[in-house]
């Protein structure tokens, strides 16, 4: 039998191959095999042997598409290979984008095990303050279970650990985010205090669970609409003002119970209702100090005492030789320890010590469809405070990760990382058992990471893994766990947050910044006389009124030219750059021009032309003669928009109606086609247009406007 005869029966046997399984094999055969088979004229039948279908109109030949010919020799199916070639870079391509929407496709096949231990220490440390402090965070400021905090905590850190960029980013519950939680919760269950709810514990869950759903659906929109520069636009100042009160708000709220007298908040006397606003509740609380319980003062002040003292020793301890294992020590899990087993063997709670005792759940799966009906009734009650709370975590994670990522050298996203925050969020909202809180990145948790070893997201992951066990297996030993304690853990927060404030202060004041000082003083007073929505909505406003002020006032200087050269200067940062001509107002516009900031530009140059540079009120009188002539040097503007090439004709024809000569310098060929269709060109004629300064300098004083004090253009 002949060698075609040979192929005919091998292509006879696969007749059950389906015609794209057999295209595909075909496209991906070795060019070795195919470039034998062109230089032989003849192939037998070997594991390279491409597999073609056997069409019973074709049995007698191989030609089908232009595969081959009847003298038996083969022709490569161009059509098919290139679709092999598309699929594969298509599979490429999707390969290239998981991993860079996708992070942990990433990173995870390319672990490297050197950096496990260090992840392992990292996560552990890590863990060791976020369980204490998720459970003080969801039951002492969100009023929720403190099972809550701890799956709000692990879940979510699960989930960033996938999506987010930041390889130290330790996401978690913020005590500003809590507070706001536990307030919304507090207004809506218990704000009638002549009702008493049927079922408290599910409708603050509910509640809890469509506000962190909107959170997550608020974050990630963000993220979609590329919006990462938000913690750009914010004011610093404003926010430190906000986060200041926040602080003072949280102690106010954290003495009742530092001080044991919740049962006199809950039942005031004389029928008067229970305080709703930071500063009534401190009046309320010193009036009653005498129904405190002396115990629970005690140890809660003893417990903060060591807490502060530990803080300012590790600061001291590390920074000397041979003290960074110091940093290891989790002092909030010591304390956590020593008070829950002091209490089981002494019997505080029979002194009037309250305790955490029996959590209710257990450590069931608590996952649930978050768009329920008990939750979607609150969907309109809870998007303010989403909204807020959203502002709030994307400000405080970005500054989080893009520390990190400038420390140990990397690149993240600011967009991705809120698809990534959010996410996490929306993940949280699925815990409609025990309710959820928002989770974010935290500063200070993210240096902790950093500087105990982290390196990948791999220390999230077992962070989160920690936290999970610690449900299953630690929650029983906490019974006897006092809740002055869980107080104490927040209220150290408290102490971290106005320890920067003096240096804020100081530092506004060592650079004359009486604006910024003032915004944050304002944000503060809002946020703490009135609310903390006012304060922050307040602080939002501010920023971007402020950021429009500056974007709408155009860069634009007066320039001169220095003594016997070719180059201009600003006259107000060169001593030695002066006016060409005088008369003839030289200036230099020194970015892209859109509607935001051309609309100033008229009373800009009104002012430069009057009084030149400098601070004047409008009621002074001019320093400057009336221009003859304006030149203004384009150069350095990139883009101009439609709104601001109409501004430009505007000015341009006010000028010219007051006979004034208007010059353009260094303009781009595509803006002169602009120029010509809103009609400028025409309006000033086709010599006021010109490529260099030099020539527009020519061109007014061969108009007569006068003659250049050096006698360079005679």
């Amino acid at each position: 039998m002949s060698s075609l005869d040979d192929r005919r029966s091998i292509i006879s046997s696969t007749n059950n191959i389906p015609r794209n399984s057999s295209a595909i094999l075909f496209a991906t055969a070795e060019s070795s095999a195919s470039a034998r088979s062109h230089t032989n004229g003849r192939m037998g039948a070997n594991e390279n042997t491409p597999l073609l279908i056997d069409n019973p109109s074709h049995q007698g030949s191989w030609v089908e598409n232009g595969v081959g010919s009847d003298d038996g020799s083969i022709k490569v199916d161009t059509k098919t290979n290139k679709k092999g070639k598309s699929t594969l870079a298509i599979a490429a391509k999707l390969k290239q984008r998981s991993k860079y929407y996708v992070p942990i496709t990433d990173w995870l096949p390319n672990y490297s095990w050197s950096l496990f231990s260090g992840d392992v220490v990292a996560g552990l440390s890590v863990a060791c303050l976020l369980i204490p402090q998720s459970m003080s965070y969801a039951s002492g400021l969100a009023g929720l279970s403190p099972l809550a905090g701890l799956w709000s905590t692990a879940v979510p850190a699960l989930a960033y650990s996938a999506l987010g960029t930041c390889r130290q980013l330790s996401i978690g519950p913020e005590a500003s985010l809590s507070l706001l939680m536990g307030q919304m919760i507090q207004d809506a269950v218990f704000g009638d205090p002549h009702h008493k709810p049927k079922h408290p514990e599910l409708n603050a869950a509910a509640l809890s669970v469509m506000a962190t759903f909107q959170i997550g659906l608020i974050t990630s929109i963000l993220g979609l609409l590329r919006l990462g520069f938000l913690d750009v636009v914010l004011s610093r100042a404003l926010l430190h003002g906000f986060i200041t009160a926040v602080g003072i708000i949280i102690f106010i709220a954290q003495l009742v119970p530092m001080l044991g007298m919740e049962h006199v908040l809950s039942h005031p006397e004389n029928a008067e209702d229970p305080p709703s606003l930071p500063l009534q509740k401190l009046i309320f609380t010193l009036k009653h100090l005498d129904h405190m319980n002396k115990p629970t003062m005690i140890l809660s002040f003893t417990s903060l005492a060591f807490l502060i003292a530990a803080r300012v020793i590790k600061q001291k301890a590390v920074k000397r030789p041979g003290g960074t294992w110091v940093r290891y020590v989790p002092e909030i899990l010591v304390l956590c320890v020593t008070s829950t087993v002091l209490s089981a063997a002494l019997d505080w709670d029979k002194r009037g010590i309250d305790i955490l005792g029996q959590i209710k759940g257990d450590a069931a799966v608590p996952f649930g469809w978050p768009l329920n009906k008990r939750a979607m009734k609150y969907f309109n009650y809870t998007l303010p405070t989403a909204f807020v709370s959203a502002v709030i975590g994307v400000v405080d994670s970005i500054v989080a990760a893009r520390e990190n990522a400038m420390k140990y050298g990397y690149a993240v996203s600011p967009n991705r990382e809120l698809v990534a925050l959010g996410a996490t969020n929306l993940a949280s909202s699925f815990l409609t058992v025990t309710g959820c809180i928002p989770i974010f990145g935290s500063i200070t948790r993210s240096r902790l990471n950093g500087q105990t070893g982290g390196r990948t997201q791999m220390a999230s992951m077992i962070s989160s893994v920690a936290i999970i066990l610690s449900i299953y297996f630690l929650l029983p030993y906490l019974y006897f766990l006092p809740k002055a304690t869980l107080a104490v853990i927040i209220t150290l927060v408290v102490y971290s947050i106005l320890a920067e404030a003096p240096h804020e202060i100081h530092y506004f004041y060592k650079m004359r910044a009486w604006t910024d000082f003032m915004q944050m003083t304002g944000t503060f007073i809002l946020t703490l006389f009135f609310s903390m929505e006012i304060g922050l909505v307040a602080s939002v406003v501010l920023s971007l009124i402020l950021v429009v002020q500056k974007s709408s006032q155009p860069r634009i200087q007066i320039i001169g030219r220095l003594p016997d050269s070719d180059q201009w200067a600003p006259i107000d940062e060169d001593e030695n750059a002066q006016e060409e001509i005088p008369g003839v107002l030289v200036v230099r516009i020194r970015e892209s021009l859109s509607f935001a900031n051309t609309g100033q530009l008229k009373e800009r140059l009104r002012r430069l032309e009057l009084y030149g540079h400098g601070k004047s009120h409008p009621s002074d009188e001019p320093r400057r003669e009336s221009a003859k002539a304006l030149i203004m040097h384009m150069g350095e503007v990139q883009e101009i928009d439609a709104s601001a090439i109409q501004i430009l004709y505007e000015l341009s024809r006010a000028y010219h109606e007051r006979g004034v000569g208007v010059h353009f310098a260094s303009i781009k060929p595509g803006q002169i086609e602009r120029f010509k269709i809103v009609g400028l060109t025409e309006l000033l004629g086709p010599t006021h247009f010109h490529k260099h300064l030099q020539e527009a300098m020519k061109e007014v004083e061969s108009m007569g406007y006068g003659t250049s004090i050096f006698s360079r253009f005679s």
